[in-house]
């Protein structure tokens, strides 16, 4: 089961902090539909992102988000309980992105966060690199996306 909170707060989270095989948490955020429209209007207009009624009559049965939207979403949550704001040094990429489940309007998402690795680098003893496995889930805890990330974290001890 997940952990609620990190130990140490964003502001103050290096390298250090983030422990293997740990597993946090976080949300809700709201889907609604003038965001999935918006979202699509401008990004990814298919029928079943856009139009309500045209939605209904595909294999979807009604609206359902873009999933670069549901990415978009799980980022937020990210950023705002997972990534160190004084530590982080970026991301090389997302790896294993999958859409598993529509996310519909009024859905309301939560990720459950699990480190998978944790390794200093050897060229620059200052950082190293974090792994996470993500998971996003709608309010019923089904999931709905899923992702492997990697981030470039500032040490806090450089020895």
């Amino acid at each position: 089961m997940g952990q609620g909170a990190f130990a140490v707060p964003g502001d103050d989270r290096y390298f250090e902090d983030y422990v293997v095989g740990s597993v946090y948490e976080f949300g809700p955020i709201a889907v609604t539909e003038e965001e999935v429209i918006a979202f699509a209007g401008r990004y990814d207009p298919q029928v079943f992102h856009i139009d309500p009624e045209g939605a209904k009559k595909t294999h979807f049965g009604g609206l359902i988000a873009s999933g670069w939207l549901t990415a978009g979403l799980t980022m937020r949550l990210l950023v705002d309980h997972v990534v160190s704001r004084v530590a982080s040094l970026g991301s090389p990429g997302v790896d294993e992105l999958r859409w598993v489940k529509p996310v519909r309007p009024g859905d309301h998402l939560s990720i459950r966060v699990k480190i998978r690795e944790a390794r200093r680098s050897r060229s620059k003893p200052d950082r190293g690199l974090v792994g996470f496995h993500v998971e996003a889930m709608n309010q019923n805890r089904e999931v709905v996306m899923t992702l492997r990330t990697v981030g470039f974290y500032l040490c806090r001890d450089t020895e």
